[in-house]
């Protein structure tokens, strides 16, 4: 198998290092410091151990000199998806498998909903549908992460704890193409699970990741000061109550209350959330796959998200004071 990492960051060495374990023939679309360090020393990975496994691999600048591939996995933080988008054509055959791993809501998000879902689009994560027309909808897989990776240099990842991912066929179906990936992954040294509702773990991995990143990034708080905040935690809840409301219209249960997501965010400690990583380091913040969304989804199924709508306007106007917006 030819697969390709488009993001040569934490997750998309995770996953390209796991390929290349299992035998496929793996390249990069990278740039600068990184790409250098992947010509020059393969793509590195520091297990939770402390032992480090590292694969030869083909890295360019360009899609275009890398061919056609079998499998391209998208990695990329969703501002950055439009661009990727438009470059990743020469990349993509008829038979190409594009696997997005990728926070938040994607694109192709609402393409096995019905209700008032059936036949929209989200133009808060696909404005004008040009992603959509880059990135055929019939050859997309959508998954969920279960890793806590870093870069630790470039082309140099470091794996945290977690190794888990789930990945599912937009429609439900258990297609060939599904198990064979899940297959080649799992050779790879990857735990995955094969899901029949890929958008309801999308769903429920948001849950708690639309309300404490944004808050961690205005605030500069990592997650345990969040939830000790008798007030913050409340609001959170506020917002976690609404999106499950949305996910019921969706037909995207979940059976959880927000308390007992919040137990389980309390078992990370002080973790400084993905969002605010990003204001710290200045680079563009993900908004709108996160709560931008979730709004749009309120008023798709006409659903009210008061405390939702608040949350994305702060947060964007916060981004857009700082030009991360």
């Amino acid at each position: 198998m030819k697969a390709c990492i488009y993001g040569a960051g934490a997750i998309g060495g995770w996953i390209g290092l796991a390929l290349a374990q299992a035998g496929c023939e793996v390249s990069l679309v990278a740039r600068g410091a990184t790409l250098a360090a992947l010509q020059s020393d393969g793509l590195r990975l520091r297990r939770p151990d402390g032992s480090v496994t590292s694969a030869p691999v083909r890295a360019s600048d360009s899609p275009a000199a890398l061919g056609v591939q079998d499998l391209v996995v998208i990695a990329v933080k969703a501002p950055g998806l439009p661009e990727v988008a438009r470059a990743m054509a020469p990349l993509i055959g008829p038979q190409t498998v594009v696997l997005t791993a990728m926070n938040g809501v994607p694109w192709w998000f609402l393409d096995g909903c019905g209700g008032a879902a059936r036949g929209r689009t989200l133009e808060s994560v696909d404005p004008g549908g040009a992603i959509a027309r880059a990135i055929p909808a019939r050859q997309v897989l959508g998954s969920v992460v279960h890793a806590s990776c870093s870069v630790e240099a470039p082309g140099f990842v470091k794996q945290h704890f977690g190794n888990r991912l789930i990945v599912g066929e937009p429609d439900g179906s258990a297609s060939a193409r599904l198990q064979a990936l899940a297959e080649v992954l799992q050779r790879g040294g990857i735990e995955v699970e094969v899901s029949t509702n890929i958008q309801k773990d999308i769903w429920f991995k948001l849950w708690g990741n639309l309300t404490v990143n944004p808050i961690s990034a205005l605030t500069g708080a990592t997650t345990d000061r969040i939830l000790d905040d008798e007030l913050v935690r409340g609001f959170v809840s506020a917002v976690m109550l609404e999106a499950k409301a949305i996910g019921a219209q969706l037909g995207l249960p979940i059976d959880q209350q927000p308390e007992d997501r919040h137990a389980v965010t309390r078992k990370l400690g002080a973790f400084k959330t993905s969002m605010l990583q990003d204001v710290e380091a200045g680079k563009p913040v993900e908004i709108d796959a996160l709560v931008g969304a979730v709004h749009e989804l309120g008023q798709i199924t006409n659903t009210p998200t008061p405390h939702t709508g608040a949350l994305l306007g702060l947060a964007r106007l916060m981004a857009r004071t700082r030009g991360l917006y």
